[in-house]
C-alpha cells in the first residue's frame, strides 16, 4: 500500500480503514509530507512529526478530556463501567487531581519496587518457556500471561486468577479506540463490572489483611484516594500494565524472526536488549496515537495561535518514524544513537508503568533466544484490528 503523494484527507481517512490499521505507516508519511500539523476531521489537529508531538505532549497548558468534557457530550457514559474505569483514572485526570492522584500512585509504583521485579520476570520467564508445547501461539502461551503474571504480582492478585483477567483486560480496551462496535462496547461494561467487583473484593481483603503489595499500599488510610479513583486505577494499572507490554513482546519476536542476525546478536549479548527494546518500541509503537485539548490559546511554531478548547491528536507512530529524527526512519536498528521514542507519551502523563514494560522485555528476548535456540514462526502473524493499541492477536511458532 502507497500513498505517497495523495493528499493528506485521503491519506487520513486510510488509517480508520481496516488496510490503514494493518500497516498506518505510508499513512504516516503522506500525513508528515503535508503538514506538522494540519486540521481535519470536524476541525481537529492531528501532529505528526516527532519535534511536535515531543513539545506538545510536554506543553502544560494541554489537557486530557476529563469527566465534565464527557458530561458534554456523552451524558450516561457512567453507565458503561469499562468507559467509567478509564475516565475515573489518572488517565484522565488534569490537574490539580491528576497530580494528587499520580503522586499516590507513584509513591508505590516506584523505581525500587520495579528493579526488585527482576527475579520474578525472571522466574516467571522460565516458567512459561519450560511450559511452552513444541507448537503453540506466541501470544497466548508467552505474550499474555507474563506481563499478566508480573502485574497480578505486584497487584497482590492470586495467581488462579489470572488467567480470568486476560479476556476481561483485552474487551475494556476497546473504549480507548476512536471506532467500536456497539457490541465491543457492550462487553467492554460487562468487562468493566466484573473487573471492578473483583477489586472491591481485593480491596476489603488487604484493608483487613494488608501485604507487601501495590493494592494494600494503594487501600491504606493516607494514600488520600477516594474509593471510585482507588477502584478506577487499579483497573487502569491492571489493563495498562499488561495490554501494552503484550504488544511489545509480540512485536519484538516478530522482528526478530523476520531478522535472524539480530536475534544472533542478542542470543550472544544479552547487554544488548535494551537498545533493541528501544528501538520496537520506536519501530512499531505499542500505543499509536494520543489526545489532547487547548486549555488556553497556544502558540504554534510556525506562528498560528490554537484557540482554547482544540483536540490535538499526536500520532506516536508516525511520530517515531520521522525521517527529520530518525534517518533512514523504516529500517530496524538497534544501533542507532539516541533512540528516543515516544511511545509512552511525555510530560505529566508520561506512562508510570514504562519502565517495568521495558524491563520485561528485556529479560524475555535474551532468555527466550538462549533457551530455545530453534525458536521459529510457522505462518503469518494475525495482526490484531486496532489503531490506537497495535500488536499481534496470534503469532504461530514451533519451539523444536
Amino acid at each position: 500500500m502507497t500513498l505517497t503523494g495523495m493528499d493528506h484527507e485521503t491519506a487520513l481517512a486510510s488509517l480508520f480503514s481496516a488496510q490503514g490499521r494493518l500497516d498506518p505507516y505510508p499513512a504516516y508519511d503522506a500525513l508528515r509530507e503535508h503538514a506538522p500539523i494540519f486540521k481535519a476531521l470536524d476541525g481537529r489537529w492531528f501532529v505528526t512529526t516527532h519535534e511536535l508531538t515531543n513539545r506538545m505532549m510536554r506543553e502544560p497548558s494541554l489537557r486530557v478530556a476529563e469527566a465534565a468534557d464527557y458530561d458534554g457530550f456523552w451524558p450516561d457514559w457512567r453507565e458503561n463501567r469499562a468507559v467509567a474505569s478509564i475516565v475515573m483514572s489518572m488517565l484522565q485526570f488534569n490537574p490539580p487531581e491528576h497530580t494528587r492522584v499520580r503522586r499516590a500512585a507513584a509513591a508505590t509504583f516506584t523505581a525500587r519496587r520495579v528493579a526488585g521485579m527482576r527475579d520474578v520476570i525472571t522466574a516467571i520467564t522460565g516458567e512459561l518457556i519450560e511450559e511452552m508445547p513444541p507448537n503453540a501461539d506466541f501470544i497466548s502461551a508467552f505474550a499474555y500471561p507474563l506481563p499478566i503474571a508480573v502485574i497480578c504480582a505486584l497487584l497482590g492478585v492470586p495467581a488462579s486468577d489470572r488467567p480470568w483477567f486476560r479476556q476481561r483486560a483485552t474487551d475494556l480496551t476497546v473504549v480507548l479506540e476512536p471506532i467500536s462496535s456497539d457490541e465491543e462496547m457492550r462487553r467492554a461494561d460487562v468487562a468493566g463490572r466484573e473487573l471492578e467487583d473483583y477489586f472491591v473484593g481485593l480491596i476489603a481483603e488487604r484493608r483487613r489483611s494488608p501485604r507487601e503489595d501495590l493494592t494494600s499500599a494503594l487501600a491504606a488510610d493516607g494514600s488520600g484516594l477516594t474509593g471510585q479513583e482507588l477502584l478506577a486505577n487499579l483497573v487502569l494499572l491492571l489493563v495498562a500494565g499488561f495490554e501494552t507490554t503484550t504488544n511489545l513482546l509480540g512485536t519484538g519476536l516478530q522482528i526478530l524472526m523476520d531478522l535472524p542476525e539480530q536475534g544472533d546478536r542478542l542470543r550472544q549479548e544479552p547487554a544488548l536488549a535494551e537498545g533493541f527494546v528501544e528501538e520496537v518500541l520506536r519501530y512499531d509503537s505499542p500505543v499509536q496515537l494520543t489526545t489532547r485539548f487547548t486549555s488556553t490559546p497556544l502558540d504554534l511554531p510556525d506562528g498560528r495561535t490554537l484557540p482554547a478548547g482544540d483536540m490535538l491528536t499526536m500520532l506516536l507512530g508516525s511520530a517515531n518514524r520521522d525521517p527529520a529524527r530518525y534517518p533512514d526512519p523504516h529500517r530496524f536498528d538497534p544501533d542507532r544513537p539516541n533512540i528516543q521514542p515516544v511511545s509512552f507519551g511525555g510530560g505529566a502523563h508520561y506512562c508510570l508503568g514504562a519502565p517495568l514494560a521495558r524491563l520485561e522485555a528485556q529479560v524475555a528476548f535474551p532468555l527466550l533466544l538462549r533457551r530455545l535456540p530453534g525458536l521459529r514462526l510457522t505462518g503469518p502473524g494475525e495482526r490484531r484490528d486496532r489503531l490506537v493499541l497495535r500488536g499481534y492477536a496470534s503469532l504461530p511458532i514451533a519451539t523444536d
